[in-house]
């Protein structure tokens, strides 16, 4: 029985089609560095279905027992033990990874937290890597619908630092240290699927 698990209505209805897009990205074998495990129904489904991927789950230090139980009770051979990882208590602890994934966690860090998500992926992420970043995301200063213009007041209101992120911005947090958007996938539910690589694997040269 699993009802007594922590558990995300959210992660039940997104895990297939982020699935989907993962097993484009995550198609070799390699290590995935998960921040945000949340209730770990992500890190089961994920997987259980890319069995030649080893999967890192980390959480803040104040949220990573809820997917100790989930992650025991599925015993999949490919996750490995959770880490406590606060983004922003720098310089990270050593991480051996050749991607990274986030879910739903943009919106509800502080911004200089987010800043720091990529400043710590960018330090580690090998050149054949990629950073996926799956949520709800604004254009050039827009909500995409207005679903997540409601949102993101919902997000306001709980506290101030939360709320719905620029992709412009993001990319300029990306370049800063050294990746690039490669990717920006249409996703149900109004989300995206953002895929960032190193830039210098694409050949681009840097701009100022």
């Amino acid at each position: 029985m699993t009802t007594h698990l922590p558990f995300s209505q959210a992660c039940e209805n997104n895990k297939g089609p982020i699935l989907a897009r993962l097993c484009e990205v995550f198609n070799a074998p390699g290590t995935v560095l998960e921040i945000g495990t949340g209730t770990g129904q992500h890190a089961v489904h994920f997987a259980a279905a890319l069995p030649h991927i080893k999967w890192q789950p980390t959480d803040h230090p104040t949220a990573a027992h809820l997917a100790v139980a989930r992650l025991e009770q599925a015993a999949l051979p490919n996750i490995l033990p959770m880490r406590k990882l606060d983004v922003a208590n720098t310089p990270w602890p050593a991480l051996d990874f050749r991607w990274a994934f986030s879910a739903n966690t943009a919106h509800i860090m502080a911004w200089t937290e987010v800043e720091q998500m990529f400043q710590g992926i960018g330090a580690s992420l090998p050149d054949d890597g990629a950073f996926c970043l799956y949520g709800p995301f604004m254009h050039q200063g827009e909500f995409t619908s207005e679903s997540n213009r409601a949102f993101d007041r919902s997000l306001r209101s709980q506290a101030q630092h939360m709320g719905i992120r620029d992709i412009e911005d993001l990319s300029a947090l990306a370049k800063a240290v050294g990746l690039v958007l490669r990717e920006d996938y249409a996703m149900p539910a109004n989300n995206e699927m953002l895929v960032f690589i190193p830039l210098h694997s694409t050949g681009i040269k840097p701009t100022d």
